[in-house]
């Protein structure tokens, strides 16, 4: 039986360029992009942070029993 992994890139620079960076950058490592969240500053309509998801499965580990 395989699991779901996750992997979660946190940039402060959210500009397409930098998200299509992360994204392009782990997909190539053979994770699967997921959803992007921003972190929105109170007085900006800006993202201050942005964090991309990504998943992948992986082997269970096996059993030590």
């Amino acid at each position: 039986m395989a699991m779901l992994a996750y992997k979660i890139v946190e940039t402060s620079t959210v500009t397409d360029e930098t998200l299509e960076s992360v994204i392009n950058e782990w997909v190539r490592k053979g994770w699967s992009f997921d959803q992007v969240l921003f972190a929105m500053r109170e007085a900006s309509k800006r993202p201050a942070m942005a964090f991309v998801f990504f998943t992948r499965t992986v082997p269970d580990p096996p059993d030590e029993g």
